[in-house]
């Protein structure tokens, strides 16, 4: 067939989080339909599939309230940028993913621009945390939106806006192959999954907290190895931090392969409070949630978030399922009793974990997030 026949769809993303999901995507939607031309807004995972970046990635990851502030006449030089490209590339399908505060400027542009082009947007903004009144706007330029978790629908059928529950990649059923972690851990060692954070900033804050209950924790089991999980851009800064507190019971891991088994190993997880928390309860791991930010980004959240917790498997159970230690409370003293808490009384990590599960239950979609949002750009096509 030829080229100018061929289908196109821009990919816009806008950190590496939402590079990896698109790419699970379009790896999907390969498996469906070949005869498809691609450009993007992208990192590694889709270079990998052979997509050209119009850009680096890196320049347009500002994160944070504050640093959005003082970056956005950077981010609005990128949005015209990225606007230009989408526009001379004549796309069927912009398919944008996550970083809404970047990626939904660039869709609102472009279907005002060009109404023609089929909008796609997968991971919805969190409306049911902060101002769902965005789904009034959202609609306008949006032609079809896909969700990760089920109960998210209610806002945007509210809105008769065209959705789609696809469900959380991370509830996805993976069948990894077995790695031998004694190689990594040493053997007979209970483990304690640790997550300091993805981001420089959260990793800088909770490792120094965390250690320092991690010492405490030592003066009641020595027998515990305390694995951090981290990516390879920040497991040398976490490594320093250990360095620094003379722990001889830690360790970092970057490769996620291993991650995903020294977790399914552990006995317990101490977590900042994020979507990883899903990986960890399909796991069936009890864990805590940890999260501390800078005073005016609290402020600022405190002001605008309308939902009482933290964390996705409370929030959607309504109720505190896994402990949060969130701002003040989260310091070394209260991360050691509330560990400590769980693993003097077997009991209460098993009852954590009886109703995580009943909460991913109501998460899941039948087939994988990937392979459901493929099949939903195919349709469009």
């Amino acid at each position: 067939m030829e080229a100018s026949k061929m289908k196109k769809i821009f990919i816009v993303t806008g950190e590496a989080s939402g590079d990896k999901l698109a790419s699970s995507v379009i790896s999907n939607l390969n498996k469906l339909n070949s005869n498809i031309e691609y450009l993007s807004v992208g990192g590694e995972n889709l270079k990998k599939l052979g997509i050209k970046s119009i850009y680096d990635l890196k320049e347009i990851t500002y994160l944070g309230f504050t640093n959005v502030i003082f970056n956005i006449l950077k981010i609005k030089k990128k949005i015209n940028e990225t606007v230009e490209a989408i526009e001379n590339f004549q796309p069927d399908i912009l398919f944008t993913v996550d970083s809404p505060d970047f990626t939904l400027r660039v869709a609102e542009r472009v279907k005002k621009n060009n109404p023609n082009i089929k909008t796609i947007h997968y991971v919805a903004p969190q409306v049911w945390v902060w101002r769902e009144g965005r789904v009034k706007k959202i609609k306008k330029f949006i032609d079809h939106i896909l969700l990760l978790f089920n109960f998210e629908k209610t806002y945007f059928d509210k809105e008769d806006m065209s959705n789609e529950f696809v469900g959380h990649p991370l509830l996805d059923n993976k069948d990894d192959k077995a790695i031998d972690i004694n190689q990594v851990i040493g053997k007979n060692k209970a483990l304690i999954s640790v997550f300091p954070g993805s981001r420089k900033s959260e990793i800088e804050v909770l490792t120094p907290i965390l250690l320092e209950s991690i010492k405490l924790l030592n003066e009641s089991n020595k027998d515990i190895t305390y694995v951090f999980h981290s990516t390879k851009e920040y497991s040398s800064s976490i490594q320093t931090h250990i360095s620094k507190s003379e722990l001889i019971n830690c360790e970092v891991i970057s490769d996620d392969k291993i991650k995903s088994h020294i977790l399914r190993k552990s006995i317990f997880a101490i977590a900042k409070s994020g979507t990883v928390s899903l990986e960890i309860s399909n796991f069936k791991i009890p864990s805590i949630i940890l999260y501390k930010m800078n005073f005016i980004n609290f402020l600022i959240v405190k002001m605008l978030v309308k939902t009482k917790f933290a964390n996705i498997i409370n929030i959607a159970a309504k109720k505190e399922i896994i402990p949060e230690l969130l701002q003040g409370e989260c310091n070394p003293k209260n991360i050691f009793s509330k560990t400590i808490y769980f693993l003097d009384n077997p009991e209460r990590m098993e009852e954590q974990i009886r109703e995580t599960q009943l909460i991913l239950k109501s998460l899941k979609s039948a087939n994988s997030s990937a392979y459901q949002a493929g099949l939903s750009l195919n349709k469009f096509l």
